[in-house]
């Protein structure tokens, strides 16, 4: 056991939590998709990623902090 490579255990719970956070999610795809057209490089989903990002982290940050050690 102590020969094995340690698992990145936030890694793992954001792949689990990427389902609870369906709305954002696709709510960011949309934009992506609305603004691929866009030459001019102004329009952008900044706030649609970071809603994702934030909804993944506060569904990770409980279950993380009990598997630290």
């Amino acid at each position: 056991m102590a020969d094995e490579e340690p698992v990145d255990q936030k890694k793992l719970l954001e792949s689990i939590c990427q389902s609870n956070c369906a709305k954002p999610r696709n709510g960011y795809e949309e934009c992506v998709k609305r603004i691929s057209g866009d030459d001019t490089g102004t329009m952008h989903c900044t706030g649609q990623y970071f809603d994702y990002l934030a909804c993944i982290d506060k569904c990770v940050a409980p279950k993380l902090f009990g598997k630290l050690k």
